[in-house]
Formats: C-alpha cells, structure tokens, sequence
C-alpha cells in the first residue's frame, strides 16, 4: 500500500511539474492561454490541472514560484561548474529570460501573490545573489561592495520590458551596463 502512495504521489508531481512547464512556455507566448489549452499540452485533464491549481492565479502563482527555486538553485550550480562571473552572468540572463514570462501576467501576479507568498521568493534570491555577488567579489571580477538588494532591485526593472527582440536587445544592454558598474570586464566576444 505505501508504495502504491508513493508511486501515486510521484504521479502526481510529475503531472504538476508537467503542467507548470507547459504554463510557463503558454504564458511567455500567450499570457491569456486558456487552462483547458495548458492541461491538453500537458497531456492531463483539465481535473487534474484544477486540482494542482484551482484558479488562473493559483497557476500563474505555481509557474512564478517554481521559477524562483529554480533560479534559487541555480546559482550554486553555475558557480560549481564557472568562473563566478560567467556563472553571475548566466543566472542574470535566465533571470532575465523568466521575465518574458512574469511580463505578461505581471498583473495577475500582482494580485495573486500574498505577502507570506513575497516573503518566502524575495529571501531565497536575495540569498542567491549574495552568494554569487560574494564569489565574484571574492574572485576578484567585481569591485567589493556591491548590494545584493539593490542589485535583485534593479534587475526587477527588466521585467517590465517586453520581450521582444528590440526588448532582448535591451536586456542585454542593460545587463552590459549593470555588470560594468560592477566592474567587470565586458565579456569575450
């Protein structure tokens, strides 16, 4: 019987992970995709995607909350496998990326999240920057000093640009000029 739950209970995550994939992709392309389209690209029923997220803003909240522990938990990674630069540098690009998907249901997500929903994504990312500010203070590639909030603060900004080319065109700039004054180097081209 337990291993009946288990296998049940790994059923049911792969399905929620399932569907939070899906949403993430619909929602960048088509912030007003229709939950019935998400759950058939997802391959479950529309039951099972009302019971994972029984509202738009319950989904929009999932995909937002998915993609901060996997923006959380990819700063370690990147700095295990490059230099703490490169690694700060790619994090900031996959951060930026995530904002083509929260620029579209910006609102609603707005609306949806809670303060205790705020409290348990801002901390985690604010750690995470700190981590990579700190390797890359560390390493010597970035002036000391450097504010982990003001830093994430600012790198909000992005996500009110379209995500567009001429936006994308726009992030990187932006991106270029935050890290230069940093102090870093611009990247080989």
């Amino acid at each position: 019987m337990a291993e009946e739950e288990e296998n049940l209970r790994a059923d049911a995550r792969a399905n929620r992970d399932r569907i939070l994939n899906v949403a993430r992709d619909a929602l960048s392309a088509d912030p007003s995709a229709s939950l019935n389209s998400i759950a058939k690209t997802a391959g479950v029923g529309a039951g099972t995607l009302y019971r994972h997220f029984p509202t738009r803003e319950a989904l929009v909240l999932g995909v937002y909350r998915n993609e901060i522990d996997a923006l959380v938990a990819l700063a370690p990674a990147l700095l295990a496998q490059h230099r703490p630069l490169k690694a700060f540098r790619m994090w900031c690009d996959r951060l930026a990326k995530f904002g083509s998907v929260k620029h579209g249901v910006a609102d609603l997500l707005r609306a949806a999240r809670s303060e205790k929903d705020f409290q348990e994504t801002y901390w985690p990312m604010l750690d995470a920057v700190r981590q990579l500010i700190g390797a890359c203070e560390t390493s010597g590639e970035i002036r000391p000093g450097a504010d982990a909030e003001d830093f994430l603060m600012l790198l909000g900004f992005l996500w009110q640009i379209p995500p567009t080319p001429e936006g994308e065109a726009r992030v990187a700039r932006l991106l270029a000029l935050v890290f230069t004054g940093l102090g870093a180097e611009s990247p080989p081209s």
